[in-house]
């Protein structure tokens, strides 16, 4: 009885797992199995690789989602910080309360929201049509795209006219979402931000601070008391 021995020097099937080697024998690049976790661990990476895109085109920091807001305490006058509870408009008008806003978010996880917003503002001041074009791309993918990393909450349909207005930007084609966002904001947020720890502590209250309102100046004349004005 003769037995035949065949050799393949082609594989080592000492340092080679044998599926690999089985599948190398049938012309097989790899397992199905590798592939999949290879595309997995590609797409794994994708966000992490939008996040650092702005970062390396070296645009305005605070389009950047990797940007956090410095974790020192700052020592902010009390009537200060009070007066970020006039209007959202008085806190988004000082650079303290933004930073202090932005750590609220933080901790309730949205804060893609003022980001975003600083980004479309920093958007808004640019004057070269060059990094116009740059700065749409980045913000539709850093805070747009299906898959962004800091995917703010917009309606599909103004997703989709984003998408188009990038392809040729003009400074008013983030107008419609960053309105949205802002409103979302102010409605949701601010109340919240005025009760959290973080404000009470800069105005060394215990209690909330009572958002105040302020007067109009326009006023209509009352028809049952003639001469007395009512404010509106």
């Amino acid at each position: 009885m003769k037995i035949f021995v065949f050799l393949f020097p082609q594989f080592n099937f000492s340092t080679a797992p044998k599926e690999e080697a089985y599948f190398k024998m049938l012309g097989e690049d790899e397992p199905l199995a590798c592939r999949m976790k290879e595309s997995h661990l590609r797409n794994k990476d994708k966000k992490s690789r939008l996040s650092l895109l702005l970062a390396k085109s070296g645009s305005h920091e605070n389009v950047s989602p990797e940007k956090k807001p410095p974790t020192t305490n700052k020592h902010i006058p009390p009537d200060e910080a009070l007066k970020w509870s006039d209007s959202f408009e008085d806190l988004l008008s000082h650079s303290d309360g933004v930073e202090f806003f932005t750590r609220f978010l933080r901790t309730e996880f949205s804060e893609e929201n003022i980001e975003f917003w600083l980004a479309c503002e920093d958007f808004k001041s640019t004057e070269s049509s060059t990094k116009l074009q740059t700065k749409a791309r980045q913000i539709y993918a850093v805070f747009i795209d299906k898959e962004a990393p800091k995917e703010v909450n917009i309606d599909h349909s103004t997703k989709t006219t984003i998408e188009k207005n990038v392809l040729h930007p003009t400074r008013s084609c983030f107008d419609v979402a960053q309105d949205k966002i802002y409103s979302l904001m102010k409605r949701d947020c601010y109340p919240r931000f005025l009760t959290s720890d973080i404000y009470l502590t800069l105005t060394k209250r215990k209690g909330p601070v009572p958002m105040t309102r302020r007067r109009s100046r326009s006023f209509v004349l009352n028809d049952r008391a003639e001469g007395t004005a009512a404010w509106l």
